[in-house]
């Protein structure tokens, strides 16, 4: 393989490649400027714990963006979801097992409401979203009082605050978290020399076999320390097991479904989808109907490990959605992007907001500071486009 074809793989990769690079270099920043104290298994814990719902929300949000739309309301529906569930279960003691189900429902109502307005009465996706945010923020507060409602179910707040079982241990570590990191390994191995044979087979690009031993033992590398970091505290967080699970339903749908396939086309050129015949109504319409029922999931979630619902619940959740999206490589006008690059995009927010905690920045430099990594990303965005369009 020549120099050339690398160079080439490069440019067409050019956004996965500088968010992973972004990332692994704010991971060492952080490292050595808290003195070590970012990756103690405590904290590895408490970042995956404090961002599951930045996490949760940017896989639905990563849909909308996708179709060339934004939604503005995700906060004022986790929030609003909250409160319903705190009516369900703290004021009228629901059981979880029905309580839950039927907050994911609403959540789908809430979606399907502003997919309406936006698939088929065609209102822009910024006005009906930024209008669900006053709406369903009124709702929270109308529900809630403007009192904080508590506390649940020990049952519920496992959700968003349980492990798996810690029965089996080797010496101080969690067994099942260092089985499962062996496992995901070797899953790993087993998805990377697929698609190399799904390449060969129909004479795609590859990269050098060193180049892909390379990346391979890094990933596994990278697993296995994060599963060791977690074995050192309390193990698998029940949270994590739920976002792995949704990275993975969808990724199989963005990547292997025909619904998938009419997602991108839509955000790549509306009117040659239309033409083609994709019901781009009905697309959208279901998009919206999914990130109601994930902006449900993270509110029950926020709720759980808050044990409480709050009328402040959900501020600015939006905005970390959007901003993991486009970090991760998700393009403002639509149809590129992946699901790991919206989970990458907000694992970089959630270190950079933890990283900035543990060395006391003040809330008002790491707004800034946020606001500037997304103008960042998105520019990188623009340039990379401009200049492949000029090639």
């Amino acid at each position: 393989m020549t120099f050339t074809t690398i160079k080439n793989i490069f440019k067409s990769n050019i956004r996965e490649y500088a968010m992973v690079m972004a990332l692994v270099v704010i991971m060492i920043l952080f490292q050595i400027l808290t003195g070590g104290v970012l990756f103690m298994p405590l904290n590895i814990t408490n970042i995956i714990l404090q961002n599951s719902y930045v996490l949760i929300l940017s896989v639905g949000m990563l849909l909308v963006i996708l179709t060339g739309n934004v939604d503005l309301s995700v906060g004022s529906v986790a929030a609003f979801i909250g409160a319903v569930s705190a009516v369900f279960m703290v004021t009228y003691h629901m059981p979880v097992i029905l309580a839950v189900p039927l907050c994911l429902i609403i959540g789908a109502l809430v979606g399907a409401w502003q997919g309406f307005w936006i698939a088929y009465v065609r209102i822009p996706a910024f006005i009906v979203t930024l209008a669900g945010m006053l709406v369903f923020r009124g709702f929270t507060m109308v529900i809630l009082k403007g009192q904080t409602l508590s506390p649940y179910a020990q049952s519920f707040q496992a959700i968003a605050n349980g492990y798996l079982p810690e029965a089996l241990k080797l010496g101080d570590l969690n067994l099942i978290a260092l089985i499962i990191g062996v496992l995901l390994s070797l899953l790993y191995i087993y998805v990377e020399f697929r698609n190399l044979k799904n390449k060969k087979k129909y004479n795609l690009e590859i990269l050098p076999a060193g180049f892909t031993a390379a990346k391979i033992i890094l990933m596994i590398i990278a697993i296995n320390l994060l599963t060791y970091g977690l074995a050192a505290y309390k193990g698998i967080p029940s949270v994590l097991v739920l976002i792995a699970s949704l990275i993975a339903i969808y990724t199989f749908i963005t990547q292997k479904t025909i619904l998938g396939r009419h997602i991108y086309a839509l955000g790549g050129n509306e009117k040659a989808a239309r033409l083609s015949g994709i019901k781009i109504k009905r697309v959208k319409f279901m998009v919206f109907v999914n990130m109601g029922i994930l902006a449900a999931l993270a509110g029950l979630v926020v709720a759980g490990r808050l044990n409480a619902a709050t009328p402040k619940a959900g501020t600015n959740f939006e905005l970390d959605a959007i901003a993991a999206c486009f970090i991760g490589g998700a393009s403002a006008s639509g149809g590129i992007g992946k699901i790991m690059g919206a989970i990458i995009g907000a694992l970089f927010m959630g270190i950079l907001n933890n990283g900035m905690s543990i060395m006391s920045v003040g809330i008002d430099w790491q707004q800034s500071i946020k606001g500037l990594v997304l103008l960042a990303a998105v520019a990188f965005d623009v340039y990379t486009k401009s200049k492949s369009s000029a090639e």
